[in-house]
């Protein structure tokens, strides 16, 4: 079988809804310029609806989920209220939580998150663990 049948038949198992058009512009998107005829013949030989209406039903969010746990990451933020000099502060701390092995990484709090401090947490060390 040559490498470009394969790559049609791939797409079209991955990805029922993609007609034979659909699957040339995506090939033509990666340099494989390959006429549609062509494209829906495959298709036709290997027992597939060149139009993209195969009957193959997606995964479920759970299958999804358990599939890509190893690199699910989640995150949030939490607020604990701190007594000061000035009085009771409430500080929003920022965690991600590893969905696998349930990790937990606090990069950081502050009174008053931004996007500026998000976008220096992102590039601090305090993510690199």
């Amino acid at each position: 079988m040559l490498k470009i049948e394969k790559l049609v038949l791939s797409m079209a198992g991955g990805n029922p809804a993609w007609g034979y058009r659909h699957i040339q512009g995506v090939l033509k998107t990666l340099g494989h310029e390959i006429c549609a005829a062509t494209i829906a013949n495959i298709l036709k030989r290997h027992g597939y609806d060149p139009n993209g209406k195969r009957k193959k039903r997606g995964i479920s969010w759970m299958e999804f989920i358990r599939v890509h746990l190893a690199t699910i990451w989640a995150t949030d933020f939490f607020t604990v209220e701190v007594w000061t000099k000035r009085g009771l502060v409430t500080y929003y701390v920022l965690f991600f939580i590893h969905l696998q092995t349930r990790q937990v990484i606090i990069p950081g709090m502050t009174p008053s998150p931004t996007g500026e401090w998000i976008a220096d947490i992102a590039r601090s060390d305090r993510m690199r663990r």
